[in-house]
């Protein structure tokens, strides 16, 4: 797990655990889980890409505990006198020369891009697979506080039957009746349908777009779920930008625009992507990992990126969402 650069700026400061970085989703080769040691996310704490060509993702940075000193007692000053601030000097660790230098790889020739290298293109290197039977870390997801109990036990209720679903024939009537009575509670309920609906385009068809010309701080409302169906197709995409099922929750919800994403890493490759168009975030609109087969109670809260058409904008008149409770949660 690299110390990167922009984590500099976090040290000698007191900041609360935000969630126990037990476990992690692979986005980057799709296989599940991932089992992370020692490890804590802090509120706040997000990477802002300064030192990594300007990448926008805005990723939750993990922390090390032996980076780390618990500070129950201690007053600010009295941390940073205690903290070895050059423990190279002491012929340990590495300086902030060494930390800097392995950001990026120059590219083979003069025209090349560079290749970066982050806590999210070594995620894989950094941690190891994690069963979703292996029930030891849904205990810690509970344990630590990452997760209460009644949000738990609906996830678990999802995953159980949506298990149940997958197991009928694609197509078959029962898989169809299942669906029917989960959207027919959810509606009752005031509640989106299944949140992997699939869109009601066609694949290969095209898709549509719009331009609000969206800018950070600006009002939204996110569209209902059945509207934003008719803006993606049945692979759940948007010129190529796929609707997650992780954002259903947010819909009828009203955040403020966070940023306009224009490049960010490829968790893959390490080169920087440059967005043809340019998605938003939303303030408080992180994934939850409620929904995700084999990658439940992921403690990440990545941004996930919104296209304009699944968005409305408020007059400036809108009142603004109350910190910690922006948007309607379904």
């Amino acid at each position: 797990m690299p110390f990167m650069p922009e984590m500099f700026e976090f040290c000698e400061k007191q900041l609360r655990v935000f969630k126990r970085a037990h476990k992690t989703c692979d986005t980057i080769n799709n296989t599940g889980a991932r089992s992370v040691t020692n490890a804590v996310h802090l509120e706040g704490a997000r990477c802002n890409g300064a030192a990594h060509g300007g990448c926008q993702a805005e990723c939750l940075i993990f922390w090390k505990e032996a980076w780390l000193k618990r500070t129950s007692s201690a007053r600010s000053g009295d941390l940073a006198r205690s903290l070895p601030i050059h423990p190279q000097e002491a012929g340990i660790g590495c300086s902030e020369i060494d930390v800097l230098a392995h950001v990026f790889e120059e590219g083979k020739t003069p025209a090349s891009e560079p290749v970066y290298s982050c806590q999210a293109t070594r995620l894989f290197q950094a941690s190891r697979p994690l069963s979703p039977r292996d029930w030891r870390q849904y205990w810690e997801d509970y344990a630590s506080g990452n997760f209460g109990l009644k949000w738990m036990l609906g996830v678990i209720s999802y995953a159980g039957y949506s298990a149940l679903i997958s197991h009928c024939r694609p197509g078959g009537w029962t898989r169809r009746v299942l669906y029917w009575i989960y959207n027919g509670v959810r509606m009752a309920g005031r509640q989106a349908r299944h949140p992997r609906t699939k869109g009601r385009i066609p694949v290969g068809s095209p898709t549509p777009a719009v331009n609000l010309g969206l800018q950070p701080g600006e009002m939204v409302r996110v569209k209902s779920f059945d509207a934003i169906l008719n803006t993606i197709d049945e692979d759940y995409k948007n010129r190529g930008m796929v609707w997650d099922a992780e954002m259903v929750p947010y819909c009828g919800g009203v955040f403020r625009v966070r940023n306009r994403i224009r490049q960010i890493i490829d968790e893959k490759t390490g080169k920087m992507l440059h967005l043809k168009s340019e998605p938003v975030t939303l303030e408080g609109a992180v994934c939850k990992a409620r929904y995700s087969n084999c990658r439940y109670f992921c403690p990440r809260s990545i941004f996930p990126y919104w296209r304009e058409i699944w968005l409305e904008r408020l007059s400036q008149g809108a009142p603004a969402p109350r910190p910690g409770n922006e948007g309607r949660e379904l």
